[in-house]
């Protein structure tokens, strides 16, 4: 049987508080517990000002600065920052051999959609502008900044500009109508999402006017052909696992190549607490062997690079 020490103190915890209910307080929780444990000495941290969304460069030492992943956060689109993805962003960074844009993009309730996406439109542009070539970048996230990733990836794709040359989802929420049957059958197992919390993120995030199938807020009812290349990570103990699973169906379907994994006894996001947990650490160094594949090389897919 598997050693689950690792992830069982992880679990201790994010059990060892209640869920705050206010959203300055779980804001707040949600930096402590992903902060815990801080960035390596050796990476290098620049903030930066994109025309008004706040983003973070940082670089670890042999990193190719020519090529990027720009990395969305998790949180439910009402929390979450760059505070609290400082360490998986950075070491996705070293694993993949790039430097890392993280985007802090405005959360709801007081910003709801379309403001998450179209700050992840304005970090693109951000890059596009700086000169870096869209095959020289990947666009990832966690959570909701998976989806995020997705909806952004769609928008580039359906206005005809050059996107990403790859995407990077870990445990996405691509289905905000909360569908998905391990929202029950893994309820008992996920200490951290649960369906009734994912509905007061969506009615928070949501105006009434926009349908939670809407592809731009539900990634797995849009189109998903002519996707670049994904890599999804998923846990097993995870109540966003059909997320995952179905999403990467639907993708198959439309032949977008997909590549997923599911990680044994893994819950929500577990990268995030790489610094203490192996499966952490190992999940980031698949992540960077897909992202070092892909980034920068050029393929056969159809591109509107001298147009975007």
């Amino acid at each position: 049987m598997a050693d689950t020490r690792e992830i069982d103190s992880i679990r201790t915890l994010l059990s060892s508080k209640p869920r705050p209910v206010g959203w300055a307080e779980r804001r707040q929780r949600l930096d402590e517990v992903g902060a815990i444990w801080p960035v390596a000495d050796d990476i290098k941290l620049e903030r930066v000002d994109l025309g008004g969304v706040s983003a973070e460069w940082s670089i670890a030492p042999g990193s190719d600065a020519s090529r990027v992943l720009m990395f969305f956060h998790g949180g439910g689109y009402c929390s979450g920052s760059i505070i609290s993805h400082r360490r998986l962003v950075t070491e996705a960074g070293r694993a993949a051999g790039v430097r890392t844009l993280a985007v802090g993009y405005r959360l709801a309730p007081e910003n709801p959609f379309p403001a998450a996406l179209d700050d992840a439109t304005a970090a693109w542009r951000f890059l596009r502008e700086s000169g870096i070539a869209g095959e020289s970048i990947a666009v990832g996230g966690d959570s909701a900044g998976g989806g995020l990733t997705v909806a952004l990836i769609s928008r580039l794709r359906d206005a005809g500009e050059a996107f990403p040359a790859c995407g990077w989802l870990i445990s996405p929420w691509t289905d905000l109508t909360m569908s998905g049957g391990t929202l029950t059958t893994k309820d008992a197992v996920d200490p951290l999402i649960h369906k009734a919390y994912l509905h007061e993120l969506a009615d928070a995030y949501l105006p009434a006017s926009i349908d939670p199938r809407d592809p731009r807020v539900s990634p797995l009812y849009g189109e998903l052909k002519g996707l670049p290349p994904l890599l999804i990570q998923v846990g097993s103990a995870e109540t966003l696992l059909a997320d995952a699973t179905r999403f990467t169906a639907a993708a198959g379907e439309a032949d977008a190549p997909v590549t997923l994994e599911i990680w044994p006894q893994m819950i929500h996001a577990w990268p995030l607490w790489n610094a203490r947990l192996e499966a952490g650490r190992q999940a980031l160094a698949s992540a960077g062997r897909f992202l070092s594949a892909h980034i920068g090389r050029t393929d056969d897919r159809p591109s509107s690079e001298a147009t975007g």
